[in-house]
């Protein structure tokens, strides 16, 4: 029981951290699909309890919030807590094998970029940032 509660306060941790952030929360299959089919650019982030590689994910994702460049949205799902939203996310990730924590960039819903889950874990929060950014510069500058 104990463990139980420990994990929802690490959940609700890494969710407040994205809303605080400025990310729209996406926990159902219908507001991915509603989001994502938008025209316009979108930074998801498939966010994760993962310790080290979601304490690397989630500050890098608050980071772009502030780049030069902006997507017209920004959005996670949660993996292993939203099922149905993630596996919906994911169905726009084609070619990629689920992975957690990673980021998609979208234009007008397709995908233009992953980062995986070995792109981050290992590194620094400032080499995602850098991927995020030329990821950004390449796709989503007007």
């Amino acid at each position: 029981m104990e463990f139980q509660m420990f994990m929802n306060d690490v959940v609700q941790s890494a969710r407040n951290d994205m809303e605080e952030a400025g990310y729209q929360q996406l926990t159902t299959a219908a507001e991915v699909d509603e989001v994502l089919q938008e025209k316009g650019t979108a930074l998801v982030l498939v966010n994760s309890v993962c310790g080290c590689a979601g304490g690397i994910a989630r500050p890098s994702a608050a980071y772009m919030k502030n780049y030069e460049v902006q997507a017209d949205k920004f959005v996670t799902v949660f993996a292993g807590q939203d099922k149905e939203a993630t596996a919906q996310a994911r169905s726009y990730f084609t070619d990629y094998p689920p992975s957690s924590p990673s980021f998609a960039l979208l234009k007008d819903g397709e995908l233009k970029m992953m980062i995986e889950r070995h792109e981050i874990e290992g590194h620094e929060p400032i080499e995602v940032v850098q991927k995020l950014e030329r990821g950004f510069d390449q796709f989503f500058k007007s």
